[in-house]
């Protein structure tokens, strides 16, 4: 019995490492580069609706930034993980186009609605490029962009991508949580609401945070998605109508 429960370890830790070392070099490599600032996918074009709740005056502190920031990561985990877990774990193309309509319609408001697809569609055009081992990505997306009916929203998208790179779904869940959550502090920053190194603090204490937040939301079905903060939504909802803005949403 000693011996099978020997044996079964070691097969376990030959697929890991098969699964790790599946391109030639491990994985890790591949999920840097997707949550690098410097992947251009437009996410830095785009404040989640800091800059509306700025002008709004509902954030007008650092303490205030904190709050704000942890709304927003507890709305992207419980309306948006559900998305990217659904096309992690299932990446077919039936999947992600069911999955990407139905997002589309969840969406309450045409802000949020635009940066998702100019971020979503913008990734798989990059991905698809660069992850040339994967010729399924561009097979994927010619033939969505022919249909003209799938928005490419940034969720289903992003699963997708991790899905097929073979990272895990719990990783590519915290992946999509540290690019919410680097984005909006960089904006923080960008605006002029605190400094760089503040930022860094404020991101590394966060970070504690958006683990539990993780843990909270993640691995539900897309029917469980659902909003924990509508005002963060109704903010951004106005950004259209500033006078003057520097970001998209």
């Amino acid at each position: 019995m000693k011996s099978f429960t020997i044996q079964m370890d070691i097969e376990i830790d030959e697929e890991r490492e098969l699964k790790r070392c599946r391109f030639g070099y491990p994985q890790e490599w591949s999920l840097w580069q997707l949550v690098d600032s410097i992947l251009p996918t437009g996410g830095f074009a785009h404040s989640f609706g800091l800059e509306a709740a700025i002008q709004a005056h509902i954030v007008n502190t650092p303490e205030d930034l904190e709050t704000f920031v942890i709304h927003v990561l507890e709305n992207t985990g419980s309306q948006l993980l559900p998305f990217v877990y659904a096309t992690a774990t299932a990446h077919d193309i039936e999947t992600w186009h069911r999955v990407d309509k139905m997002l589309n319609a969840t969406l309450s408001n045409e802000v949020a609605r635009k940066a998702s697809t100019t971020q979503g569609s913008a990734l798989l055009r990059i991905a698809s490029a660069m992850f040339t081992e994967l010729p399924c990505l561009k097979v994927m997306r010619q033939e969505s962009i022919q249909r003209r009916s799938i928005y490419f929203h940034h969720a289903p998208v992003f699963g997708l991508v991790c899905g097929l790179l073979g990272l895990d779904p719990s990783v590519s869940q915290r992946a999509y949580l540290f690019i919410t959550l680097r984005d909006v502090v960089s904006a923080a920053t960008r605006l002029n609401l605190i400094g760089p190194q503040a930022a860094a603090i404020l991101q590394h204490r966060v970070a504690s945070v958006a683990e539990e937040i993780l843990n909270k939301w993640k691995d539900r079905d897309v029917e469980d998605a659902c909003q924990t903060a509508p005002l963060i939504d109704t903010v951004q909802a106005c950004h259209g109508y500033l006078f003057s803005r520097m970001f998209c949403s």
